[in-house]
């Protein structure tokens, strides 16, 4: 599944993570550098499985199901937020 932002969606990365800007509507969404570690890793072609385990190596503290469980309520918050479309 490749994730792609909308066509009315821009990013900008910040010093704490980045925000997300719908032109269409005016909206915008400040992620933390946790959402942004995992946004990236999606729009570079990762996997929801390559993600949460980048998200693992990244807090080891953090089981797998964890990850898993956090990175598909990020796609699925993303995704109802209309700010990505898969293919």
């Amino acid at each position: 599944m490749a994730f792609a932002l909308r066509r009315h969606v821009s990013a900008t990365d910040t010093d704490h993570g980045m925000v997300l800007l719908d032109e269409a509507d005016g909206r915008y969404w400040q992620l933390n550098s946790t959402g942004a570690l995992i946004l990236h890793a999606l729009l570079d072609g990762a996997t929801p499985q390559e993600t949460a385990q980048r998200l693992g190596e990244r807090y080891p503290a953090l089981t797998t199901e964890r990850t898993a469980d956090d990175v598909a309520s990020f796609i699925r918050a993303l995704t109802e937020a209309r700010l990505v479309v898969t293919a």
